[in-house]
This record gives structure tokens, sequence and C-alpha cells, in this order.
């Protein structure tokens, strides 16, 4: 009996090696370990970046969004959102598929990790998305038109441009470049930031009456956690744990050092003084522009990448503000819409493999690699990202006035505070 159980063993043995070999155990504990740091940026990153900069009248109502449409996300992305996302559907949408999971198993693969766990990671940048754009309204809107107008936004833009560019959709298919998405999340949320500035209008008293930041040292720990985060965010979407993600990993970080100190000192030689709130942004505005890079350039790339995010971002935040008077409250498309659309054309250009210290990954020397071509590929990508954004997300913020009655909260209640119109707390008692 003993040697009719090993002889099954010994039979066995060529399936249970090849079903090791199909998944990576190193590739699954990285895209694990990627995964959770993804959510970290939002919760608690994100959340006490913006937290920190509003009022204190309105930290809770900012925790309170970006808590919230993590869940909302969470939940669509279970129901629809993956299917219409990484579905075979056509050029422009995914198919249902793979509503809620359907037949997907404990055993299901994606490439060589479980596809349950590639679920889960591309669901930390469905949640992040919309939640980056909360910096835009923040102070002014109403939490029931947040919630309707996030779930809506998913559906409509999110995961139509996440098909096209990571689900094999039309710009995947003309081989655009965004290795983490400087397309699908930074311009999309960026542009959606820009437009819903626009439609809600400015805060009472902008640009005349001053709203500092009620707690910088919240901000600079959001922030830090952001940096730290983001490391999963780009070296994660190597999907393996290999040399691709090593290097995007440091290219993430050249960037993000970059833009600080671009930013402060600009913001040094502008206004006589560096500011910290200036340093971090200037970081965010480095990690948002590398990202569509961050798999196909090398460091020195990435530094010129960064030092242009902290220059080019700093100056647009000056003209949204200054010059157009357009109230984004917390930035969102100056850092990340803009940081988004240049990384998304500098990576172009960095990821040639033609030149020399500053050569990229994106191609094998002697390729045909054509940096003019693929700026137009990138050209296209952006452009059309940024149109299809900016109508749809008109049109949603329109409907979801109409279904909640009006976006904007009343002016009484706006100078009270949205902690305790929206929420009956406040994040403070003294």
């Amino acid at each position: 009996m003993n040697k009719l159980f090993g002889f099954l063993a010994l039979a066995c043995l060529p399936a249970m090696a090849s079903a090791e070999e199909a998944l990576s155990g190193a590739n699954t504990a990285w895209i694990l370990t990627s995964t959770a740091l993804v959510l970290f940026m939002t919760l608690p990153g994100l959340s006490l970046f913006y937290g920190g900069l509003v009022r204190t009248k309105n930290v809770l109502s900012v925790l309170m969004q970006c808590f919230s449409i993590a869940c909302i996300a969470s939940i669509i992305w279970l129901i629809a959102g993956y299917s219409l996302s990484f579905g075979e559907g056509n050029a422009w949408v995914g198919d249902f598929s793979r509503l809620f999971m359907s037949g997907m198993g404990r055993e299901s693969l994606s490439g060589d990790i479980p596809e349950s766990l590639f679920f889960m990671f591309q669901m930390t940048f469905a949640i992040i998305t919309p939640a980056l754009i909360v910096g835009a309204f923040a102070e002014r809107m109403k939490f029931s038109s947040v919630l309707v107008f996030s779930a809506f936004w998913l559906l409509a833009v999110y995961f139509p441009v996440c098909h096209w560019v990571w689900g094999g959709g039309w710009l995947a298919e003309m081989g655009v470049m965004d290795f983490a998405g400087g397309i699908v999340v930074h311009i999309t949320a960026g542009v959606a930031a820009l437009v819903a500035a626009i439609v809600l209008g400015n805060r009472n008293g902008f640009p005349t009456t001053a709203m500092p930041p009620h707690n910088m040292t919240m901000t600079v720990t959001g922030a830090g956690m952001l940096w730290v985060g983001w490391f999963g965010f780009n070296a994660g979407s190597a999907l393996a744990a290999n040399g691709d993600a090593a290097m995007a990993m440091t290219v993430t970080h050249i960037s993000a050092a970059a833009g600080s100190l671009a930013w402060v000192t600009m913001e040094w030689i502008k206004f006589g003084k560096p500011s910290v709130l200036g340093i971090v942004t200037g970081m965010v505005a480095g990690l948002g522009t590398i990202t569509p890079a961050s798999g196909f350039v090398g460091p020195a790339g990435a530094l010129v990448i960064g030092i242009s995010a902290g220059v080019i971002c700093f100056y647009m935040t000056q003209m949204v503000k200054r010059t157009w008077k357009i109230d984004d409250s917390l930035d969102v498309f100056p850092v990340h819409g803009i940081g988004g659309i240049l990384g998304s054309l500098l990576v172009a250009v960095f990821a040639s493999p033609d030149l020399g210290l500053f050569s990229g990954f994106g191609a094998e020397p002697g390729s045909g690699y054509s940096i003019g071509s693929q700026f137009t590929v990138q050209l296209v990508g952006v452009v059309a990202t940024f149109v299809y954004t900016a109508i749809v997300t008109w049109v949603l913020l329109k409907v979801t006035g109409v279904l909640t009655k009006g976006i904007r909260v009343s002016a009484e209640d706006e100078t009270a505070g949205l902690d305790l119109v929206s929420h009956e707390e406040s994040g403070y008692k003294f």
C-alpha cells in the first residue's frame, strides 16, 4: 500500500510542478504588497494630505469623502468595473464576462499571479482616481452629490479610459505608453477636477480672502504616505518582482525628489521663502509626472522629468488661480492633470534607447524606435482623454445636480462648514 501511495505521489509531481511554475510566489507576494501600498495612498495618505489643506471647519468632510469614495468604488468595481475595464469587449469598453468576478476562482490566474489579486490591485487605482477629484470641489460640494457624481464618473469615464489604455482598447492598439496611469489616472482626474471647479464656481471669498491650510503637519504626514505608497503604484505596475519593478521604483523616487526641489526653488525665487506646502506639492507633481514613464525611462531621464514637473506645475498653479481665477481648491488640475500630460508626452522622448546617458527602456537599441512617431501616439492619447473626460464630466455634473437638487451647498452652509452641516460633527474639540 505504501508503495502504491509513493507511486501516485511521483505520478502527481509533474502536475504539481506545473502548477507551481504557473503561479509565481515572488510576483504574487510583491503585488500583494503593492496592492496594500496603493490603497494606503488613499486611506490614509491622500485623505490626510487633503484634510490638512482645507480649513478647520471642513476637515472631516474631506476625510469622509475620500473614505466613502473608497467604499463606493470598491463595490462598483466588483459589480461591473473590472469587467468593463478588462473584459474583452471592443475597442471602447469591456464586456460583462466578469460581472461580480464571474468565472474567477481561487486558482484563476492573470499571467503568473492570481486573477483575484490583479482584480484587487487594479481596484486600488479605481479608488484613488475619483478621490483625487475631491481636491477641486473641497469645502463646497454637497455630500450626496459627491457620492452620485463619483459613481457615475467611474462608470462613464474611468472604466472606458482604463479599457482604452490597459484593457486592449484602441489606444493600446495604437501603442500608447502609460505604465502606471498618467493618462488613465492623472489626466482623467485632473481634467475632471478643472471642469468641476468651473461648474461649481469659486468658494465664497475666493480669490480675495486668504484660505490657508489649517494643519500642515497633517498634510506632510499624508505626503509622506503618498511618496511611500507610490512605489506600489508604479513599481507594482510591472506586475512582477523583477528588474522592471526595481527600475520603476528608482525613477519614481528620483522624480519625486527632483520635483520637490524644483518646485520649492521656484517658490523661493518668486516669493522669497521656501514653504513646506511647496516642497510636498512639488513631490506630488514629480510623482504624478513620472507615473506614465516609470517603466520606460532611466534615472537620468527621470531627473529631467522631475525637474520639469516641479517648474511647469508650479507655474500652472499660479496661472489657474491667479490668471484664470479658477478655484481648483487643492490644485488638482495643475499638479495631476498637467503632470499627467507632461509625463505622457515626455515618455516618448526619454523611452528612446538612443539618448546615451538619458536612454530609456521602452525599446531595444536598433529596434527602429522613433521619438516622433511615438510622440504622435502619446499626443493622440492625451488629447482624446482630455476632450472625452471634459465633456462627459460636464454632463455628469449637470445630471448629478438634477438628481440631488443642486450640487453645491448654500452660502450659509458653506460659511458654517461642511463638517457640521453635512455630518453634524467637528474635527477638533477645544
